[in-house]
């Protein structure tokens, strides 16, 4: 029987092949140690960043053969790049990463056929084609508007005739919103006075089925800030699922797409709310600086993109009115989980926050931990459900220290884990939103009470 054909479209060595500085800059101090959660959780030096890079350099100098078991290691690690944070030395993890992960999967040795048939379903099918994912969203919205997900769940008990990896899978099922973002945002959202600013706004892919909601909102807030906003109804993923999981080939093609849909040169700024997109989204111009006919242009998209609370604060966001109405119509406390691509990945910290505390009637309150990964890490609650749900558990503690009634964050994936984890303690008087849509709710609120009525 013939091996089925590999997915990557890749075929060189990437971590015998890439910049050999990167993998001596590790100076072995052992400071990322105490930052990483699976080296915490496990007390492991195989588990830690050191140990990784070490397996790597073993790999790049022909050492050490990459194996079955280099290839579960790097699986195991959330990328949540906390050890780039703590790293006194600068070492590039990010890029030590994505090569090895790579190179486990051009090597194919954890290849078997369900693993191959569910990455080539979703790495190389749904998330590269938009329109088809918008189709299955469409029905996975009439799965649960129909009441079949709740008879499945409750009555039939339906779930138990599947595997117990699809049962979880089927558990975390994220509510898909009844309208997508290109029936939310028109193509091009002008302001109410002369424009100051005309940025690109990036609608994602999972964002725009699970939170188009949010995308509206983010909108909403640039419009109400002076912005021009064009939105491309049709957007592919940013392809960070695909870099992420060892298949840079298609990231860079999804990544060409995208370059194709916006008027780069003609924008100031792209807009983002996801923190994991954007992370990879600025690395476009690295991930095609070999491609002659887009490497310039994604050089120049790298440098306009930015995180919306990035860009909101750099040009001088207008806060809502001191004494206006609350976000939410009642006084409330709030915190926020820094999502692990936001804070470690593109360094933005004080950005969100100084928002947040401009929210008029909300106090806000720091999280303990605030800057420690959630579990989500992309499909990693799929993938490693055990250390997902260790780091999911400790994360919602840590938000019930802060007696708040709203945790604030900015990345789809975080923001599901956070809903799943609330639910699965019951909790019900915490409800996790991101801060576009806090500052937007702020803006209507003020629209319809203006801060002088009592």
């Amino acid at each position: 029987m013939q091996p089925a054909a590999p997915l990557l479209l890749h075929r060189h060595d990437s971590l015998k092949t890439l910049d050999y500085s990167v993998l001596q800059q590790c100076m072995h101090c052992g400071f990322c140690l105490p930052t990483c959660p699976t080296y915490v959780a496990t007390g492991l030096e195989r588990n830690s960043p050191r140990g990784r890079i070490a397996l790597m350099r073993g790999i790049a100098d022909g050492a050490l053969p990459l194996s079955k078991g280099f290839g579960k290691e790097m699986y195991f690690c959330l990328g949540c790049l906390a050890c780039m944070t703590a790293c006194p030395a600068g070492v590039d993890y990010a890029q030590l990463f994505e090569a090895a992960r790579a190179d486990i999967e051009r090597t194919g040795v954890l290849r078997r056929p369900g693993r191959d048939w569910t990455r080539r379903l979703l790495l190389g099918e749904l998330f590269t084609r938009p329109r088809l994912l918008r189709l299955a969203g469409r029905a996975l919205w009439a799965y649960q508007a129909l009441g079949l997900q709740g008879l499945v769940r409750a009555i039939l008990h339906l779930t138990r005739v599947v595997p117990e990896s699809w049962r979880r899978l089927e558990l975390q099922t994220p509510k898909v919103q009844p309208r997508f973002s290109h029936e939310l945002i028109p193509p091009i959202l002008k302001p109410a006075g002369r424009p100051r600013f005309r940025v690109g706004l990036l609608t994602g892919c999972v964002q725009d089925l699970v939170f188009s909601n949010i995308n509206r909102d983010t909108a909403e807030v640039l419009a109400a800030n002076g912005c021009e906003v064009w939105t491309p109804p049709v957007q592919f993923c940013c392809g960070s699922l695909h870099a992420h999981n060892g298949e840079p080939e298609w990231a860079r093609k999804v990544a060409r797409r995208n370059l194709d849909l916006f008027p780069v040169a003609e924008l100031d700024a792209i807009i983002t709310n996801a923190a994991g997109c954007g992370s990879h989204l600025k690395a476009y111009g690295h991930l095609l600086k070999d491609d002659p006919e887009y490497a310039e242009r994604a050089q120049l998209w790298s440098q306009k993109v930015k995180d919306a609370s990035e860009w909101l604060v750099a040009i001088g966001f207008r806060p809502p009115a001191p004494g206006g109405p609350s976000p939410t119509g009642s006084r409330e406390r709030l915190t926020y989980h820094e999502a692990c691509h936001l804070c470690h990945g593109q360094k933005i910290s004080r950005e969100p926050r100084e928002l947040l505390r401009a929210l008029p009637k909300v106090e806000m309150v720091e999280l303990p931990e605030a800057t420690w990964c959630c579990g989500s890490a992309g499909i990693y609650n799929i993938t490693q459900p055990e250390m997902s749900r260790r780091l999911q558990e400790r994360k919602v503690e840590q938000v019930l220290k802060t007696g708040a009634s709203i945790v604030a964050l900015g990345n789809p994936g975080c923001h599901l884990q956070l809903v799943n984890g609330l639910a699965a303690r019951g909790i019900t008087s915490i409800r996790v939103e991101h801060p576009m849509s806090l500052l937007a709710a702020a803006y209507r609120a003020e629209a319809a009470k203006p801060a002088s009525m009592p």
